[in-house]
């Protein structure tokens, strides 16, 4: 009998790696992907300037501590062409999570501090079940109601 070794993927789970800590979740429902899109699709320039505001969907980021894949990544350049083909290393300026049901915690308490000791700028935390939207910076945290509308500090906007 021949034996097949399946990825993560094709078992429906996410994983993750967070200073060397491994994380899996399921693979994200309906309502969490339609809440990514919505969020995704408001991104845009605040100000003019240097960031282009290219966003990334649930694309693998190699960080120098860990391994993730954020719902949404916000950068501001596009990655270049070889960049492309790879698990990225460009550390993104903003990151956005979409809480699902069960990975609260995952979302809300690990993931914050570790994008931040990394290097992201700005980290969204968005729960649909309750409307929270959670954006945290250096030194500071604010907890506000969807919808809101929210500048980052590369100058793009997004509405969670």
């Amino acid at each position: 009998m021949e034996q097949r070794l399946l990825s993560a993927d094709q078992l429906g789970i996410r994983l993750e790696l967070v200073n060397g800590l491994p994380i899996w979740e399921a693979q994200p429902l309906y309502r969490h992907q339609k809440a990514v899109e919505n969020i995704a699709q408001s991104i845009g320039r605040k100000t003019p300037g240097a960031c282009r505001c290219v966003h990334a969907i649930d694309v693998y980021i190699q960080f120098p501590n860990g391994l993730k894949r954020p719902d949404i990544s916000v950068f501001c350049r596009e990655p270049s062409g070889e960049e492309q083909e790879q698990v990225l290393t460009l550390i993104p300026e903003a990151v956005i999570e979409v809480v699902s049901k069960g990975y609260e915690a995952k979302d809300l308490e690990i993931g914050p501090p570790f994008y931040l000791s990394q290097g992201v700028k700005d980290v969204i935390v968005f729960d649909p079940s309750t409307l929270l939207v959670l954006h945290v910076r250096q030194g500071s945290a604010t907890r506000r109601i969807s919808p809101v509308d929210i500048d980052l500090i590369c100058g793009c906007s997004v509405t969670v």
